[in-house]
């Protein structure tokens, strides 16, 4: 069965506009209520990122699983992958994010973890919207669900992350720019690293409510790059408005992509004896990641485009390890879902395991030319179009077996992605640019 609301990850869209309107929300939560504990009772966590719009969806949802009978456990400002965490941690039937990621702050969303702190199935998916289509009663007064706060919310997941590496590690020494996005992690994240002795220079850490990923964070990481150069750090750290992502930056303020700091940590975890299997990538993962790992013996496997895609892939295989170009990263031997503090400890740890800079780390993997364009305002329906199709051939018969073209619908934002990789830059470029041009004129 298709879905009407949900997409790759969660529900997404425009503030004000269906389905991210409070009279939604309100009904999503007794939904998802019904759905999570059908008897009534039991205990459902809600974080948010730094959104202005935050706080009515927050209030919303609450509304609503309150009046499905369903205790609410209030977090606050909380990573993503936070909020996954404390779910299994205090074995709370689901936890709900409100949160539209690396998107802008017009935009809002809503994300489930199941009580195992994992991304729901389609079947569950598929029940809360059956339970949308029905109408929303309220419960008897007695048993309406009640609301609080966790307060020691921040605190039990600072504890959390630092016990994700080796026990005697120091990252004394270690200078860190670290760059929250105005997000979610703008306490949280500065505070680990900090703990764990590194010093630490924290930018984009001021949310106003309107600024998440605003020329900050792992989509927009020049500020990164700029403050690690003229504070001649060791390292940059960005992560994205709800924090389940990750950028890095050298100490040349050269940018590292998910990629690149895959084959970092699977190296290590090579190198320590911890590597169970291989590592899953995506088809947008980069060629070169793939002749990288093969080169070391670590089998390396493609999945489709989305952590939910790399996390089914992972779980199929009984592998710990993968992620995407984009710095969804998944360390399953520590956590259940993406979460760039997790996976910025794992790089730290194999900088200090080898005494050597993260310039060096990546210098492993030589990445083939890459080139994304993002269309945007055109029908997503056209990458079937038989004349789009036509024009990937032809650009594919000229590639000749060196490179690889694939367009793609996003899954969270109104776009369709063209990639084009090979072993020419300028010749990468030029093809890159003809299929953007041809399915625009579509």
């Amino acid at each position: 069965m298709s879905r009407k609301y949900f997409g790759t990850d969660g529900i997404r869209g425009p503030v004000g506009q269906t389905p991210i309107t409070a009279e939604f929300v309100l009904k999503l939560g007794w939904a998802a209520g019904k759905a999570f504990c059908p008897e009534g009772g039991g205990t459902i966590l809600i974080g948010k990122d730094t959104r202005n719009s935050g706080y009515i969806l927050e209030s919303a949802l609450e509304a609503g699983l309150a009046s499905a009978g369903v205790n609410v456990l209030l977090l606050g400002p909380m990573p993503t992958p936070a909020v996954a965490y404390l779910t299994r941690a205090v074995s709370a039937q689901a936890g709900i994010v409100i949160s539209a990621s690396h998107n802008p702050y017009s935009d809002n969303g809503i994300k489930f973890f199941s009580s195992d702190g994992e991304k729901l199935p389609d079947s569950m998916e598929l029940t809360i919207e059956a339970l949308l289509e029905a109408p929303m009663t309220t419960v008897p007064s007695a048993v309406l669900g009640r609301a609080k706060r966790l307060d020691d919310a921040v605190g039990r997941y600072i504890e959390f992350c630092k016990n994700t590496v080796d026990k005697n590690l120091s990252l004394k020494g270690l200078k860190l720019v670290v760059d929250c996005a105005h997000g979610a992690a703008y306490k949280i994240a500065p505070a680990v690293f900090k703990e764990l002795g590194a010093e630490v220079i924290a930018i984009g850490c001021e949310p106003d409510g309107l600024n998440i990923n605003e020329g900050f964070g792992a989509t927009s990481p020049d500020a990164l790059s700029a403050a690690v150069v003229s504070s001649q750090a060791d390292v940059g750290i960005a992560l994205d408005g709800d924090a389940d992502r990750l950028i890095m930056v050298d100490h040349t303020g050269a940018v590292v992509d998910g990629d690149e700091l895959l084959l970092v940590i699977a190296r290590n975890e090579q190198r320590a004896g911890r590597l169970k299997g291989g590592v899953v990538g995506t088809k947008m993962s980069n060629h070169g990641l793939a002749l990288t790992l093969e080169a070391h013996d670590i089998p390396f496997v493609r999945a489709d485009v989305g952590d939910r895609f790399v996390l089914a892939e992972l779980n199929a295989r009984g592998w710990s390890l993968g992620g995407e170009s984009s710095g969804h990263i998944l360390c399953l031997d520590q956590t259940t879902t993406g979460d760039g503090i997790v996976s910025a400890l794992q790089v730290l740890q194999a900088l200090k395991a080898d005494d050597q800079s993260l310039a060096m780390l990546k210098s492993e993997m030589t990445k083939l030319p890459q080139v994304m364009i993002n269309v945007r305002d055109v029908d997503r329906e056209l990458i079937e179009a038989e004349p789009l199709k036509a024009a990937v051939a032809n650009v594919e018969e000229k590639l000749a077996g060196t490179g690889r073209v694939l367009l793609r619908a996003s899954g969270t934002e109104p776009l369709v992605r063209v990639m084009v990789e090979g072993e020419v830059a300028e010749q990468v470029q030029g093809f890159a640019e003809q299929l953007a041009e041809r399915l625009r004129a579509l």
